[in-house]
């Protein structure tokens, strides 16, 4: 099971990565980052896109509703977290991932995907892996 470094070296042999990190949506700190940063700076690119995770991950316009036994509150019923949100540009893919962890399950990874050199389909099935994976200390 890869740490958050091992991940990200994974997450750049992608065909097409160009960036990517581990980020704190809570905080919007960087746990790790590697590659290049869409805007220069990969604490600012971190802060935000930990906006855009948390107004993801919070609003229940995005979570599936089911059905079946849970710890919802009565007559509520539960839902589906968020896994990941992909923003495309005219360049590229922003694919954020989110990790499931012991604590508060407020992690996710960035990955900053060439558009022409990249397959979307590929790198969001490896990076859901990549997330399962990942052991955070």
């Amino acid at each position: 099971m890869p740490g958050i470094d091992e991940c990200l070296l994974e997450v750049m042999r992608l065909p097409g990565a160009r960036g990517a990190s581990v980020v704190d949506w809570t905080s919007g700190l960087a746990l790790g980052t590697i590659g290049e940063s869409p805007n220069g700076d990969h604490e600012a690119t971190a802060a935000e896109t930990a906006e855009v995770a948390r107004m993801t991950a919070e609003q229940p316009a995005f979570a599936r509703l089911s059905t079946g036994g849970g710890t919802e509150r009565p007559g509520e019923a539960p839902s589906t977290p968020v896994e990941d949100v992909i923003v495309t540009t005219h360049d590229g893919y922003h694919m954020l991932r989110f990790v499931e962890t012991a604590f508060d399950s407020s992690v996710f990874l960035h990955l900053w995907l060439d558009r022409s050199e990249g397959n979307l389909a590929f790198a969001r099935l490896r990076l859901g892996e990549l997330a399962e994976r990942l052991v955070l200390a």
